[in-house]
């Protein structure tokens, strides 16, 4: 149900606790002891896990309180902060620090309110805002004198609380996006700074009705004013849960909306999919492409919600003309309906996993048994034919530390001519993946100038120079990776302050 890549290339995952008995023992001698668990008080399997990607491997870890349906966001130093939840779990705030041996740590009544199908986003100055999961209003960690509180969200109220879309603009604001519409807010003073039209074919996209959201990637970072698009996609149609309620599962929508949040007065763009969807996962690639992966293509989000799983990946590329940015991909063979995830890794590929379209683990005698299994998703890029053009990033070194607004030098190693015209480097904030919607995913194009031969042996240097605000990117750790004709190395992890 959920899913986050850290920093030391490990993934923690995590389900709900309430759900019985898991497939994986916790070590010897540790046990959960709940007596407020719906299942089991005493349960002695685990409900979360660090996939290791390097060697393929899983770590069983501990969770004392329920993670149903919660949410989460790195801070600064790396580690994961995670909120809320269900039951027992609704006001918990737990940390996850990137180490081998590290375990959850849980702190009761860390946040004000019950939080569940909350939405979290990391801020330039590095705290998280926690908006809705039923409640109609925000709430920041860590707390402080002046933000030991709760502050009311009225386009809650009149919208959706569950899961909205959210992105930090480029002027430091909130895009925050709930059922048909979108407002631009400031956090800081707790007003509303815009409000954008509704979709045109006014269609809900957040939670049940489950479309997917992102932030198209930031281009001319050295500019004055930097231009930022929003592109939601999927959902299904208003009245979706009654027909789904009476056993009618209806299809799907097909269309997305894309508009330019920084304009004065943005316009929705409408484009129609290839494949109707519900429960998407878009993915930002290293390229800049957007991959839409998982899902279904009728009924909704919920316990036995959706029907014939959409087995067709598609890639968006946003640069193209209109009517020519879709292309459908090869299929998977496994469905991956309500509560399933994707992310991605380091090496370019995305790990996709879930599927609990129904109450408790089931794995028999159900239309769509609880699903264990993880898989890898290889982007074309991967493919052996371009292995020559993929590039090799040999300084700076992994988990190097860059200041805003800093040149740096950036040297490779590509096997076949450079096209130097056709080099860009990106970063990739690792994302959140839960309920269709990835939280603070972003990518960057910090391009680069004077690509130069440094021998006459396939190695190269570029200056590359970073966001210089944090409205941009807020600190962190990143994903750098170097592309060669839309062919992206390996990235390497930088921390940005």
């Amino acid at each position: 149900m959920h899913m986050q890549l850290l920093n030391n290339d490990r993934v923690v995952i995590f389900d709900r606790t309430d759900f019985g008995y898991s497939n994986i023992s916790l070590p010897a001698g540790i046990c959960r002891n709940d007596p407020n668990d719906f299942a089991f008080q005493r349960d002695c399997t685990a409900h979360s896990a660090e996939y290791n990607v390097r060697n393929n491997s899983i770590r069983p870890l501990m969770l004392q309180t329920d993670t149903w349906c919660s949410s989460g966001a790195v801070s600064h130093d790396g580690s994961l902060i995670q909120t809320g939840g269900f039951n027992d779990g609704d006001r918990v705030v737990r940390i996850f620090k990137p180490c081998s041996t590290c375990d959850w740590q849980e702190f009761p009544n860390g946040l004000n309110q019950p939080r569940w199908y909350a939405t979290n986003h990391i801020l330039p100055d590095g705290r998280i805002i926690v908006i809705g999961g039923q409640q109609n209003n925000y709430e920041f960690y860590p707390k402080s004198a002046s933000t030991n509180t709760v502050f009311n969200l009225t386009f809650l109220e009149q919208s959706s609380n569950l899961y909205p879309f959210v992105h930090l603009n480029v002027d430091g604001n909130l895009f925050i996006f709930a059922n048909n519409q979108g407002i631009l807010f400031n956090y800081t003073t707790n007003s509303v700074v815009k409000t954008f039209p509704v979709i045109p074919d006014a269609q809900p996209r957040t939670y049940p009705y489950t479309g997917s959201s992102v932030l198209l990637p930031l281009r001319n970072l050295q500019k004055s004013s930097v231009e930022a698009e929003v592109f939601i996609c999927g959902g299904a149609p208003w009245g979706s849960y009654q027909e789904a309620s009476s056993g009618n599962f209806i299809e799907t929508l097909n269309t997305c909306g894309r508009i330019r949040i920084t304009d004065t007065n943005p316009t929705w763009t409408m484009e129609t999919m290839p494949l109707a969807r519900v429960m998407g996962d878009m993915i930002l690639l290293p390229n800049g492409q957007v991959l839409i992966i998982n899902g279904a293509a009728r009924g909704l989000a919920g316990w036995e919600f959706g029907r014939d799983p959409v087995f067709y990946p598609v890639l968006y590329q946003p640069g193209n003309q209109n009517g020519s940015r879709f292309q459908v991909l090869n299929p998977t063979t496994i469905p991956r309906l309500y509560h399933s995830t994707a992310i991605l890794l380091r090496d370019g590929r995305v790990l996709v996993g879930g599927s609990n379209p129904h109450q408790y683990y089931n794995f028999t005698g159900i239309l769509f048994p609880t699903e264990l299994r993880l898989e890898a998703f290889s982007p074309a890029y991967l493919d052996s034919e371009f292995s020559a053009l993929r590039p090799t990033i040999i300084a700076p070194a992994s988990y190097t530390k860059l200041r805003y607004g800093q040149r740096f030098v950036l040297r490779f190693s590509v096997s076949s001519p450079v096209m130097k015209n056709r080099i860009g480097v990106t970063v990739v904030a690792p994302s959140f993946s839960t309920h269709s919607f990835s939280m603070n995913q972003r990518v960057l194009v910090l391009g680069g100038r004077n690509v130069v031969a440094v021998t006459n042996s396939s190695l190269y240097a570029m200056a590359v120079t970073t966001p210089n605000s944090a409205f941009l990117a807020p600190p962190g750790y990143y994903l750098l990776f170097l592309l060669h004709q839309d062919i992206p190395s390996q990235g390497i992890w930088v921390q940005l302050q």
